[in-house]
């Protein structure tokens, strides 16, 4: 009878020294936290900054405040050439234009492209080009750039290939803010949809710079997409910013195109130099194990990655924002694929107000 309950005794010791080992290795787990990668200010290129990157406390749009990086920018690469845009002839190869998203694909704008626009979109309203002489019409002023590029545009610049040029503006900066270390939100916020022929977002050109911010309760969460969001989506570590869709039906509807460089750039009066696509032309961060390069930064903080790793393959496993965790890079972003008119579909983490 001794020996039973001797027995008994060691079994009992050994089931609770188990579900210790057990009850402890599940607080070890639940102790261990995911990796956060601060922003690195050196990344981005000096010459392409109209001053030296400061830290700043701001607000963040659940109500905290954080040191932030200051960034004002010139709006202008300096890692590689802007345009060219609009090729002069219907001849002329694709070295004399830039690109054109449609229905995720990339085109080289060259002249064969501009001729046979009419054909590409089903509709023979399209004719940007002299029948006799071949010339393609564009835009060749300050004044038709502003004009044509207006959302209403009127009739007379109707069938023009819309190309703004670095000689049109004036000095240009923006100042953005983002955070040292990002902060994941509860929630993620998502950009808004409707810039057209894309799964994109607002109308980049005609949103201003620094919209009223919209009322939020104290120390809560901002209402989806108002105007506290900022409507960009980051920026390239040469001062671009990635700026939302562009308004293709905008352009397309009132029988414009209006290219983008190589680089997935044009230009706005109002904003200056900015991305619609990434395409592989901006400075990038290798990774030694072959993971998609680094592109630059969202405006939440967390690192922008570009679609494809260095075997070619984009990830399967992107969150709705666009972005994922290894233990490597923490949570970052994948840009979509450059024929899609977007980058990322919205911010895991807070952004400074």
């Amino acid at each position: 009878m001794k020996i039973n309950k001797f027995i008994l005794l060691i079994i009992v010791l050994i089931g609770f020294t188990t579900c210790k080992k057990k009850e402890s290795n599940h607080a070890k787990n639940s102790e261990t936290a995911e990796v956060i990668i601060p922003v690195k200010s050196e990344n981005f290129i000096a010459e392409g900054l109209a001053e030296p990157i400061t830290i700043v406390s701001r607000t963040l749009s659940d109500g905290t405040t954080a040191d932030c990086f200051k960034i004002v920018t010139t709006a202008t690469p300096t890692d590689h050439e802007m345009g060219p845009w609009c090729p002069t002839n219907i001849t002329d190869d694709a070295s004399a234009g830039g690109i054109w998203l449609e229905d995720g694909k990339v085109y080289d704008v060259d002249g064969e492209f501009v001729k046979n626009l009419a054909t590409f979109y089903e509709d023979d309203t399209w004719m940007l080009y002299d029948k006799e002489t071949g010339e393609i019409t564009k835009t060749k002023t300050k004044q038709e750039c502003e004009e044509a590029a207006n959302p209403n545009v009127g009739e007379e610049y109707k069938n023009f290939c819309v190309e703004c040029l670095p000689s049109y503006l004036g000095e240009i900066t923006h100042t953005y803010y983002i955070p040292v270390t990002p902060k994941k939100a509860e929630k993620a916020y998502s950009f808004s949809r409707g810039g057209g022929r894309g799964p994109g977002g607002p109308d980049g050109h005609e949103r201003p710079e620094h919209p009223e911010k919209g009322e939020r309760p104290e120390g809560g969460r901002p209402p989806e997409n108002e105007s506290g969001m900022p409507s960009n989506r980051g920026l390239a570590f040469n001062g671009v910013v990635f700026n939302a869709p562009a308004p293709v039906d905008n352009i397309l509807g009132a029988y414009t195109i209006a290219p983008f460089d190589d680089a997935g750039g044009h230009i706005n009066l109002n904003e200056g130099y900015h991305y619609h696509a990434a395409t592989g032309v901006s400075k990038n961060i290798e990774q030694k194990d072959g993971h998609a390069p680094m592109i630059g930064y969202a405006f939440d903080g967390y690192a922008i990655y570009a679609n494809t790793d260095a075997n070619g393959k984009a990830d399967t496993d992107l969150d709705e924002s666009r972005g994922h965790y290894d233990e490597i890079r923490g949570y970052h972003y994948h840009v979509d694929e450059a024929g899609s008119n977007n980058f990322i579909n919205g911010l895991r983490g807070e952004y400074a107000l």
